[in-house]
């Protein structure tokens, strides 16, 4: 997968086109059907074009993988005390091509994953003042060292981004507080 962004200011593009073959040398592997597998969680926060955090969240996950197939629930509560769902229904072909989709992603998430790292570019349906609007993400995952799986998804309108998601995933069991909660 490779991306590219016109060269300018920091709020609207990136600076740096990004390959996932790029990180095919880089450890620990990440194969998204074993790290996917069993119960997760993730704390991230949505990032506006200010730079400021304007949304947090955590999320529960479930992962069930047979072969190159598998369905990830994940289950949101934001900050706000809102909650939501989603779930994937994933495949893994063996030359680490990745598809994907969910109710709220239109057509199929597509993408690959190589060396540490995955990413995934799709359109979602998100909802927006009184009804919903899509925006295209690209979704970057980065797998280090302690087992924390670093999530940044980059959100656009038009082509211009309109913000930025930063999570991380741990395997196991919720152990801490939920997003809104002390």
């Amino acid at each position: 997968m490779r991306t590219r962004h016109v060269p300018g200011s920091g709020l609207l593009f990136e600076l740096a086109a990004q390959r996932v073959d790029a990180y095919a040398d880089e450890a620990p592997p990440l194969d998204l059907r074993d790290y996917l597998e069993g119960p997760l969680t993730a704390s991230g926060v949505f990032i506006g074009l200010s730079g400021h955090v304007q949304r947090r969240f955590t999320m529960e996950m479930t992962g069930r993988w047979s072969g190159r197939h598998g369905t990830v629930e994940e289950r949101f509560r934001y900050d706000g005390g809102e909650t939501g769902e989603r779930i994937w229904e994933m495949d893994v072909g063996e030359d680490g091509s990745l598809t994907a989709t969910a109710d709220d992603v239109l057509g199929k998430a597509t993408g690959a994953q190589s060396g540490n790292a995955a990413a995934m570019r799709y359109r979602l349906l998100v909802p927006w003042k009184t009804g919903q609007t899509v925006v295209g993400i690209e979704d970057w995952f980065y797998l280090v060292d302690d087992g924390t799986l670093i999530n940044r998804a980059r959100m656009s309108k038009f082509g211009l981004k309109v913000g930025e998601i930063v999570a991380c995933f741990r395997r196991g069991e919720v152990s801490g507080p939920r997003a809104g909660q002390p």
